[in-house]
């Protein structure tokens, strides 16, 4: 029997090694000086969205760990055993929680972009074809910021003539000097999801707008776009999925 039980694991033994994998997961994510478990997902739930879903389980389990490891009497025994289903539970959300995440996994990858003189015709047209709300725009090869559709609907109110709107000769420049660019970060495509968060907060606790965070090879502002982020695509991440 005893051979039997060191052959395969117990179910608390597999609960340990998960909920260790979470706390290094967390670790990594949080990054705060203090490094205790239940800290962590409290300071992680406010910044974070992968550990806000798992926030009220994450906690129970703290409970559950202290009960089952604290209490041990002696090696390989534990005053406590979880059950399967919450085993196999803890184990998905470590592995959820484990993986790299790449930003890139949850960008808009077919970034379309506009130079300061592309006529306005175009970015209509690909706004009819694409359906996209936001254009990053570059001059001299560097990006200045987003054009959205709302700039470009607030420009034309601006300028119907007797219920006509002449579009032919105006530029993006047109519109970007009476609508100013929405702002943008860079980032370098091997960031993760808890970056491009981190990157989001910052910028909120600072008081500033930003718009959306671009990817590029490098991160650089001279490169080409390869992926685009806004605040919602980080909300609409469903981390319950399998």
């Amino acid at each position: 029997m005893l051979l039997e039980r060191n052959q395969t694991p117990l179910l608390s033994e597999r609960f340990e090694v998960a909920f260790n994998q979470i706390h290094e997961s967390l670790r990594k994510i949080v990054q705060i000086k203090d490094d205790r478990f239940v800290v962590l997902v409290k300071a992680g739930a406010r910044n974070f969205q992968i550990v806000d879903t798992y926030k009220e389980e994450l906690e129970q389990y703290a409970k559950l760990r202290n009960a089952i490891v604290h209490e041990k009497t002696e090696i390989g025994y534990y005053i406590a055993e979880p059950n399967r289903s919450v085993v196999e539970r803890i184990e998905k959300i470590a592995s959820i929680m484990g993986r790299p995440n790449y930003a890139l996994t949850i960008a808009t990858k077919q970034v379309v972009y506009f130079n300061m003189d592309d006529k306005i015709l175009d970015v209509i047209h690909a706004i009819k074809e694409y359906g996209y709300s936001q254009y990053p725009i570059y001059q001299n090869k560097e990006c200045v910021g987003l054009l959205s559709t709302g700039a470009i609907v607030k420009w034309m109110a601006a300028n119907v003539q007797s219920s006509a709107i002449y579009l032919t000769n105006i530029l993006v420049s047109d519109i970007l000097q009476a609508e100013k660019a929405l702002p943008v970060k860079f980032a370098p495509k091997s960031i993760n999801i808890f970056e491009v968060e981190s990157i989001f907060e910052k910028e909120h606790l600072e008081n500033k707008d930003l718009e959306a965070v671009i990817i590029t090879e490098n991160g650089k502002c001279n490169e080409t776009p390869i992926g685009l982020i806004t605040a919602w695509d980080l909300i609409e991440i469903d981390y319950t999925a399998d």
